[in-house]
């Protein structure tokens, strides 16, 4: 084993709460009062709306101390569901790859460099490092907007191709082994860029998937590579109901677009904001908790 991926053994103190704002009064509390390297703190929002709040410490904690203050930004019973384990010592890179088994999503194999041999010969093989935890075609987005880009391209040939916030650049290879053409994709974090381009060359398409820092739609790129046929977008609700203006000046008549991101809670106000503009609603797949939409422009 390479001890140079061993964790050493944490505390972690957990609780799940109700109210977003509650949840941000805890985490802030925490922060505050526990300098940078003696806790970590984060908050995510559940897919049935509650936010689990957890903190990994690097001692093991007064837990007293911990449920006062949890109690003090929230209440006495969020307090009370507070729960303290000990995480053990781990090699995370190795039980990541043991775990991150090959995702199927219609012709598509998401895969990490230990199972390339296991993609089947029909299918498209993506490979993406373990190590990049987010867009690992393990998440239900990822997964959802390639099952519904499968199904655009059984009926479609796009010519124009945008993945808007490509992130590990995951849509952008796929839709470039599939339809073997250049793909524009963009992301608003330069690291994103890299990792996007560094897994384009990967997979033998660094010459078709052009990635681009950009905020939006603002770049030049967007103008000089549109109107686009398909837009790719995982991002997250708010930004794309913010989005949907820009986007849809952007799109070619009949144009697709996959949407994901997004709770399924939240996916109404979304289409609503698209089918203002002129996007009607063709599938809604929802898996685990994450909504994925099509939509078509209106020709």
């Amino acid at each position: 084993m390479n001890t140079s991926t061993l964790t050493p053994a944490t505390h972690r103190a957990s609780l799940a709460i109700g109210d977003e704002r509650a949840a941000r009064r805890v985490v802030d509390v925490l922060t505050e009062i526990f300098f940078e390297g003696e806790a970590a703190v984060a908050a995510f929002e559940r897919p049935d709306g509650r936010w689990d709040v957890t903190v990994h410490f690097a001692d093991a904690p007064d837990q007293t101390l911990v449920r006062r203050l949890v109690a003090n930004a929230a209440s006495e019973d969020a307090a009370r569901t507070l729960a303290f384990d000990t995480i053990e010592a781990k090699d995370w890179v190795k039980a990541s790859l043991e775990d991150l088994v090959p995702v199927p999503a219609g012709r598509f194999v998401v895969h990490g460099a230990h199972d390339r041999a296991r993609v089947p010969q029909n299918k498209l093989g993506i490979e993406i490092e373990a190590a990049l935890a987010f867009g690992t075609g393990h998440h239900g987005t990822t997964r959802g907007c390639l099952l519904l880009l499968d199904h655009v391209l059984k009926a479609h040939v796009p010519n124009r191709v945008l993945d808007l916030g490509t992130g590990t650049g995951v849509l952008a290879i796929a839709a470039a082994k599939a339809l073997h053409r250049g793909i524009l994709a963009s992301d608003i974090d330069a690291p994103s860029v890299m990792v996007a381009r560094e897994n384009a060359h990967l997979n033998g398409v660094g010459d078709r998937v052009h990635a681009v820092r950009a905020t939006g739609f603002a770049a030049p790129d967007f103008a000089a590579n549109g109107p686009f046929d398909l837009v790719l977008a995982n991002i997250l609700a708010n930004p794309l109901r913010q989005l949907a203006g820009p986007m849809s000046r952007h799109l070619a008549r009949g144009a697709h677009v996959i949407l994901s991101g997004l709770l399924n809670h939240q996916a109404p106000a979304v289409i609503a904001a698209y089918r203002a503009r002129g996007l009607v609603p063709v599938l809604h797949l929802k898996i685990e908790g994450w909504s994925s939409l099509l939509l078509r422009a209106v020709e």
